[in-house]
């Protein structure tokens, strides 16, 4: 060992022994110091200002015997710095904040370090650099091993909240949230008011179990919150709409390409979610089995009970329609033109605009319409049989 290296040593003992006759000054220091840098410690929550004292004077006493070469007396470095990123992962102290305490302890450290320093023989003086480096090297120790300690810590609790949180969305879909301890808990969970305005969502994953569409981020942006999980074979969405129109979530599901999604008519509490999934369902099930798109339950409600009826959906198509779907080629363009005449409020120069045809050619298609199904035109019950018939058709058996 060279003179130098053995003065360093010394001096670092000397220094460490000084200080550690009074940590309890010293630790006061230190927090006083952190309070003043940090508003989040200051404040006492998440962390009380014990918490903090009591763990700021263990690692003044670990970080000044490790840099005297002192004998630990209570534990070791790795052993303090682990519990501490683990404990402030836990409280929800966020790394940061927590690392720069850090640092602000290792200044205050150095402060009566160079104050000790002040009145040293030059030898002593010359061996400070040596000192600071020896210091802030224990700083970062500790610092590092806190911080994979909170990392690793962190993980675990996100994992523990969100298994609560699909618990708690679960228990909402079996609708158990008319239990007033459910829904808080929910409620808090989730992030949820009790009353605003939601909508549930199911999107068909179909063969890809493993990969199911993430609308989520896309909702987001769009001012709607949402939280998603697996249901049965289906990917269940509960989405809180506020100010948003339904038919914005609509758009956004179709732009995201989730596939074939139901949509529930808007609800006002969580806890119907439960009556949301059932007619975001009942929804889904009037697209085709192989189909995508969107279907609000609002703008399908009459396909919808013909979906829960395939008998009566058949009944329908063959009181109303079954001469024209029997009729050969013809019966495509009468189908085409009786569907756009409806549609357009039964007005022929409005549906003769829009299937390029003469006015003449609309009246004659209806005409032939009528002498196939033997409804007259003019019958209100043809028009809404008619009508019926047609979403029948559309609809899976």
């Amino acid at each position: 060992m060279t003179e130098g290296e053995h003065t360093g040593r010394a001096l670092r003992r000397r220094l460490a022994r000084t200080l550690l006759a009074d940590v309890e000054g010293l630790t006061r220091r230190v927090v006083a110091d952190i309070c003043e840098h940090s508003p989040a410690y200051a404040s006492g929550s998440p962390v009380p200002v014990t918490d903090l004292h009591t763990v700021c004077r263990h690692n003044v006493l670990l970080s000044l015997q490790a840099f005297g070469g002192i004998p630990a007396s209570a534990g070791d470095i790795e052993a303090a710095a682990t519990e501490t990123g683990r404990r402030r992962a836990e409280q929800g102290m966020p790394l940061d904040t927590v690392l720069l305490a850090y640092r602000r302890g290792g200044r205050v450290l150095w402060q009566a370090m160079t104050d000790l320093l002040r009145g040293a023989a030059a030898a002593e003086q010359d061996a400070g650099l040596e000192v600071a480096g020896a210091l802030w090297e224990i700083v970062d120790r500790f610092s590092t091993v806190m911080a994979d300690a909170y990392r690793l810590t962190q993980l675990e609790v996100q994992r523990r909240q969100d298994s609560r949180r699909g618990a708690l969305f679960a228990a909402l879909l079996e609708g158990r949230g008319r239990d007033p301890v459910v829904m808080s808990a929910a409620a808090e969970a989730l992030g949820l008011p009790t009353r605003d305005r939601y909508a549930l969502v199911v999107v068909d994953i179909g063969e890809n179990p493993a990969a199911p569409p993430n609308p989520g981020p896309a909702l987001l942006d769009a001012g709607m919150w949402s939280f998603w999980r697996p249901w049965a074979q289906r990917y269940a969405g509960l989405v809180r709409l506020g100010a948003a129109d339904p038919r914005e979530l609509a758009d956004v599901l179709r732009r995201t390409r989730v596939g074939a999604a139901g949509v529930s008519p808007v609800f006002e509490e969580p806890a119907a979610a439960d009556t949301g999934l059932r007619l975001a369902e009942r929804a889904l099930r009037t697209l085709p089995p192989d189909g995508r798109g969107v279907a609000c339950l609002d703008e399908r409600l009459a396909e919808a009970c013909l979906a829960a009826d395939p008998e009566i959906a058949d009944l329908m198509v063959a009181r109303y329609l079954s001469g024209v779907l029997a009729c050969g080629p013809e019966g495509s363009a009468l189908v085409r033109t009786l569907r756009v005449w409806l549609e357009e409020g039964c007005s022929v120069a409005r549906t003769a605009e829009r299937v390029y045809c003469h006015r003449n050619t609309v009246l004659n298609r209806l005409s032939r319409v009528a002498e196939l199904t033997g409804w007259p035109v003019e019958s209100g019950e043809a028009r809404l049989g008619w009508a019926l018939a047609l979403r029948a058709t559309e609809v899976p058996r």
